[in-house]
């Protein structure tokens, strides 16, 4: 068996999510494992980094495949990106041992999630950014981050509850506002469901002042998801990097 490492980019507008799923074909892994059967000549499955949720986007999406036979990177990667969709592409393929697994040896993710904080349209990035329209105090969020940042349980942000720990660890919060988008970096070693985009709703709450920012010390004691803020939109979400040792 050879395995090979996949570096993934796609617009998840369109889609039900990167994850495979029985009732429906419109997945990023359903339509690479479509693409990639037909040109092998039998059913293959791929492992995904990150199970990103309908609507999300990746520009750094790490998958791997155990193929019965050696095959030209180049010619597989030309390949899958004339049959793939226009929204989808293989940006490099590159053999790797058969020890990786695209999930369960990656380190840290990082995602960005983009608000429109003016009163523009954003014409060009419309489905990239969620179109707050309001002013945020940045430093009221950044004063929330502080309490996020370290090793929590995060289960108040996370959608459903988890049969395994919801403990994790997010390396570093950033914010960087330009052109009237904020533009927030999550850096973690895992994240729950839903939790990037509830951490995201949460912290707005607390840039619109709704919300204390040591309101966040709560909800990580006493872990419920009706404490923390709303799911900001998944348009806004792109998973940016999976990094490996």
């Amino acid at each position: 068996m050879k395995n090979y490492r996949l570096l993934i980019q796609y617009d998840g507008t369109r889609y039900d999510g990167w994850q495979r799923q029985r009732n429906t074909d419109n997945t990023i892994q359903g339509k690479i494992e479509a693409v990639l059967s037909k040109r092998v000549g039998k059913p293959v499955q791929i492992s995904g980094a990150s199970r990103t949720d309908a609507g999300v986007h990746a520009r750094g999406q790490v998958a791997n495949v155990k193929l019965e036979f050696e095959v030209n990177e180049l010619v597989l990667k030309d390949y899958l990106n004339k049959y793939l969709p226009e929204d989808i592409e293989i940006v490099d393929i590159k053999a790797c041992s058969n020890r990786f697994h695209s999930r369960l040896n990656s380190g840290n993710k990082t995602y960005t999630y983009r608000i429109s904080t003016d009163k523009g349209k954003h014409i060009f990035m419309r489905k990239y950014v969620y179109e707050l329209g309001d002013k945020l105090d940045i430093s009221k969020m950044k004063e929330a981050a502080n309490y996020l940042v370290g090793e929590h349980d995060f289960q108040g942000f996370c959608s459903k509850k988890m049969k395994k720990s919801s403990i994790r660890k997010l390396e570093k919060i950033d914010f960087v506002e330009k052109g009237g988008i904020l533009k927030i970096t999550y850096v973690g070693s895992g994240f729950l469901y839903h939790m990037v985009r509830i951490l995201t709703g949460t912290l707005i709450e607390v840039g619109l002042g709704s919300r204390d920012p040591k309101s966040i010390i709560e909800i990580l004691e006493k872990k419920e998801r009706s404490l923390a803020g709303y799911l900001a939109p998944a348009k806004g979400l792109c998973l940016e990097k999976v990094n490996y040792q």
